[in-house]
């Protein structure tokens, strides 16, 4: 496969990620909401916001084929504007989480049922790993430091999907409701390094992801 079908590819899976992500959104947060299960409602916030950072890396890839083809090796302003809205997204997200866990535990509230959960979080894994497993395929092959950095980026939702499950099925088989605010604060845990490293990597010359250490 040439240089220039590789960069297309990988345009097609910035494309996938996003509308992957808007779907995952809203089926995760109507279910969240309808079935009052915090960790799906802040797994779905989470994949809109992701959305934001997708678009950032979208952009970055268009930058590549104008440059014909060339790697990218700087964030141009629109990128570092996108991290900066991207991380501050991901901060009133880890907020709102960690109040809507203590409004919880206050009220005693708990899940009518976390089967969206499971069902979803095992779809997020499959889509994550082939769209993490391609990019990264596609990055090396190009020796592109900004696709192999997307691809690292999407561990992240790889491995929150992982926490969805363990908090839902734990839910689903012992109907305890601490397994959904643990999971919500995980969720927010995760949120808090996102935004953390969004704002990192705005101030960052460099197009490395710090998403490894997820």
């Amino acid at each position: 496969m040439d240089k220039e079908r590789l960069v297309q590819t990988a345009f097609i899976l910035s494309v996938v990620t996003i509308i992957y992500n808007v779907l995952e959104g809203v089926v995760s947060v109507f279910f969240g909401l309808s079935d009052e299960t915090l960790a799906l409602l802040g797994f779905g916030i989470d994949s809109f916001v992701e959305v934001l950072s997708g678009i950032g890396i979208l952009h970055m890839i268009m930058r590549m084929k104008k440059a014909g083809l060339n790697d990218i090796t700087a964030r141009d302003r629109f990128e570092r504007q996108a991290l900066k809205i991207t991380g501050t997204a991901f901060y009133i997200l880890t907020a709102g989480l960690v109040t809507g866990s203590v409004f919880n535990i206050i009220n005693g509230t708990e899940p009518e049922t976390t089967t969206a959960g499971i069902i979803i979080s095992v779809l997020s894994i499959l889509t994550m790993y082939i769209l993490m497993t391609w990019k990264l395929k596609i990055g090396r092959k190009l020796n592109s430091d900004a696709i192999i950095a997307d691809a690292n980026c999407t561990k992240t939702c790889f491995y929150l999907s992982f926490i969805l499950l363990a908090s839902s099925g734990l839910y689903e088989l012992f109907g305890i409701r601490w397994f959904d605010i643990v999971g919500s604060l995980g969720i927010a845990w995760f949120a808090f390094k996102e935004g953390r490293e969004s704002f990192e990597k705005a101030n960052s010359e460099k197009l490395s992801c710090n998403c490894d250490t997820h």
